[in-house]
């Protein structure tokens, strides 16, 4: 079965519950998917989370059964999956600028999220080179936090930006001053475990740095990546999130690859002496299997 059509059973299993309970598992189950690889083949094509989008889509329709004056808003906020009024006030507010009770005066102006579809092919071919690599299983040290995808999205960024001033990351660096790892090939790297739980789908994100047998590691976090074969995507740092988006966007649909369960993606940091941040150079690897 091809992504195209996994992905829009999944938006069609989505369209058809709006009205009813939806959760990530079961959204995935119907793409014959893994929660976290969802997650991102979803937000590489759409450009949104697919909590966002289920949300969209419920205000949507919230307020064109609002505009039809028949329901009480109480009920309507319980049918589109709120609690309570006011939490679905203040959704309804986010996205049409108004509160559902002023949606009912003639010429409120509202917010119209239409249902989105997986093509087959609407870019037209487009080159990515990679090579697929087998790597054996290393450790890394270093810091970690866990985040949900949506909460990744809107504040990820920050935390690290924020991170890499601190005296903390400071005595990480120092540990190998640059140095690059035996197995890994680099000094530093981000690396994003899955955690495929039962009831939400989160991730465990690591800035850290592959070890020598003689360091103190004592104080610093300690990972252990398995052995894995990857493919690897080579790119700048200004373009890594655009790489990693095309290739679950897109890259992975092209080809015969799925990705290989819950073992984590790799960002390969290589800085350029004397070069901004933005020029470092990144190689992605995104662990993978044949199907």
């Amino acid at each position: 079965m091809s992504w195209s059509t996994r992905m829009n059973l999944a938006i069609e299993y989505i369209e058809d519950n709006l009205k009813g309970e939806l959760n990530i598992e079961a959204i995935a189950h119907a793409a014959s998917s893994s929660k976290f690889h969802f997650h991102r083949m979803f937000y590489a094509r759409f450009g949104f989370t697919v909590t966002e989008y289920v949300r969209r889509r419920r205000l949507t329709l919230a307020a064109a059964e609002l505009v039809a004056g028949k329901q009480r808003i109480i009920d309507i906020a319980s049918m589109y999956g709120y609690d309570s009024p006011n939490a679905f006030t203040r959704a309804f507010r986010q996205v049409h600028g108004i509160n559902p009770s002023k949606a009912r005066a003639s010429h409120a102006r509202l917010t119209t999220y239409n249902r989105v579809s997986y093509p087959v092919d609407d870019r037209g071919a487009q080159k990515l080179n990679y090579r697929i690599v087998e790597k054996p299983a290393f450790t890394v040290v270093g810091k970690s936090k866990t985040f949900d995808f949506d909460e990744f999205v809107k504040s990820g960024p920050k935390f690290w930006k924020e991170y890499v001033t601190s005296d903390e990351y400071k005595s990480l660096w120092e540990l190998t001053h640059g140095r690059t790892g035996k197995v890994s090939e680099a000094p530093l790297m981000s690396v994003y475990f899955p955690e495929e739980a039962e009831d939400c789908n989160v991730f465990l994100d690591v800035l850290g740095l592959e070890p020598t047998a003689d360091l103190d590691i004592d104080g610093f976090e300690v990972f252990t990546i398995p052995a894995a074969t990857y493919a690897e995507f080579s790119c700048s740092y200004h373009a890594s999130m655009k790489t990693n988006r095309y290739i679950y966007g897109e890259w992975f649909s092209s080809t015969g690859y799925e990705r290989d369960g819950n073992k984590p993606d790799i960002a390969a940091y290589f800085p350029i002496a004397f070069r901004p941040m933005k020029d470092m150079g990144v190689r992605w690897w995104i662990p993978v299997s044949k199907k």
